[in-house]
């Protein structure tokens, strides 16, 4: 008696699906070449933040305001920068103080201020006066 043996399994088919994955890569960077912003508008102009002469009381307190000039006035009141290690020490508890510099300071200035080792204790925040356009 013979036996009969199987016919051999069909082959499996395998799924390739590094072609569907090529085609979503390139249909992702087709939507944002369509979608995204190539080149930096022509028109970028940076408007860097104006302070004008305000009256005191709508600022924050404490207020360190340092003029072009390198001037400082804490409160009002004129200060010179080797007292404000006496002036900061009279800061109410949380110890806070905002600093209001002119736009036209070299950033170097407001680096100085900040950097003070008399304020390495104080929070500082920055302060700056928006402008309406005028209509």
């Amino acid at each position: 008696m013979r036996k009969q043996l199987l016919p051999p399994p069909p082959p499996r088919i395998r799924v390739d699906v590094s072609l569907a994955i090529v085609n979503i890569v390139l249909l992702l960077i087709l939507f944002f070449l369509a979608t995204g912003q190539l080149l930096n508008p022509s028109d970028s102009d940076v408007d860097v933040a104006e302070t004008t002469e305000l009256p005191l009381d709508q600022l924050p307190s404490p207020i360190l305001v340092v003029d072009s000039s390198g001037a400082w006035e804490l409160d009002g009141r004129r200060i010179d920068p080797e007292l404000l290690g006496v002036a900061v020490d009279e800061l109410p508890e949380p110890r806070v103080l905002h600093i209001l510099i002119n736009r036209e300071a070299p950033a170097t200035l407001l680096l100085d201020v900040s950097s003070r080792p008399e304020l390495s204790q104080v929070a500082l925040r920055l302060v700056t006066l928006h402008r309406r356009p005028a209509p």
